[in-house]
């Protein structure tokens, strides 16, 4: 009689895990908790649901990792489904950032809108409004649009050395890639420590830190990502014909490199409308 628990496809049935819940049940607290942060009433069930989410993101990973290094479990068929996960995963983002274009757009494009009678009082008619001083996009928003290119091509040439077992210059493109994505991080924060507006001060300002904040935020994660696929590829995870983990991250920081040229070109050049202070 055969055995009722031999493998005969090519797929991987992941075993019952409770992370799904602790995963959802870590994001509802923190959702709580954001609301209690904005209301006054302390950090601290926000910071409970953050560490819940964060501690939910690591184990879960880690056994993706194990079933991919030590149980041998991830088939090309399976490979190929991970990375339409990751597809689905990049267009959902997209779409999030769709959302914050379509605000930007909405408010720049038609600033006399008269449907909108107050959007013109508190503006002026025009965009960007009156009295705000933007930022020149020749100066550090330049700057970090060639560090952003520069890492799509770092994190390229990479992937070309992986393909080619160069093993020494995909860690090198590796770092390269990380320190620019640092480096990125770090002007950014710089530029928003010298802007003239807030985000709480004008509907610019607001739309403003909310797309190229929320782009910040994602680079952070990109460099994050990144690390890790550098820590496993100095732990010899990676060959040429399975690499999910790098190819996962490698799409996600052009998916950045993408976004912030239409940041770019969008709010910096054409949204500064001839107004750029700095």
């Amino acid at each position: 009689m055969a055995d009722s628990h031999t493998k005969n496809h090519d797929f991987h049935l992941v075993d019952p895990s409770p992370l799904p819940v602790m995963g959802s049940v870590s994001a509802f607290v923190m959702a709580c908790g954001a609301i209690f942060f904005m209301r006054d009433m302390g950090p601290a069930v926000l910071i409970a649901g953050f560490l819940g989410v964060l501690t939910t993101m690591f184990i879960w990973f880690r056994a993706v990792v194990r079933e991919a290094e030590q149980e041998k479990q991830h088939t090309p068929i399976v490979q190929k489904h991970m990375q339409i996960g990751m597809m689905l995963f990049i267009a959902s983002e997209v779409m999030f950032f769709v959302a914050w274009f379509w605000a930007y757009f909405d408010v720049s494009l038609f600033p006399a809108d008269p449907i909108q009678a107050e959007r013109t009082d508190f503006i002026g008619g025009v965009w960007p409004p009156e009295g705000i001083k933007t930022f020149n996009p020749w100066s550090l928003p330049f700057i970090n649009t060639i560090i952003l290119l520069t890492s799509g091509v770092t994190v390229t040439w990479a992937h070309h050395a992986l393909m080619k077992n160069d093993y020494g210059k995909l860690k090198l493109g590796l770092l390269l890639t990380i320190i620019l994505g640092a480096l990125f991080t770090v002007l950014q924060a710089y530029e928003y420590s010298h802007a003239h507006f807030g985000f709480a001060d004008h509907i610019y300002g607001s739309t403003f830190f909310m797309a190229t904040g929320f782009h910040g935020f994602h680079v952070i994660v990109g460099t994050i990502f990144l690390a890790v696929i550098l820590v496993r590829a100095n732990a010899g995870h990676f060959t040429p014909k399975q690499h999910v983990g790098f190819q996962a991250a490698a799409w996600y920081w052009h998916f950045v490199d993408v976004v912030w040229l239409f940041l770019f070109a969008s709010i910096y050049v054409w949204g500064s409308g001839g107004n750029a202070g700095h």
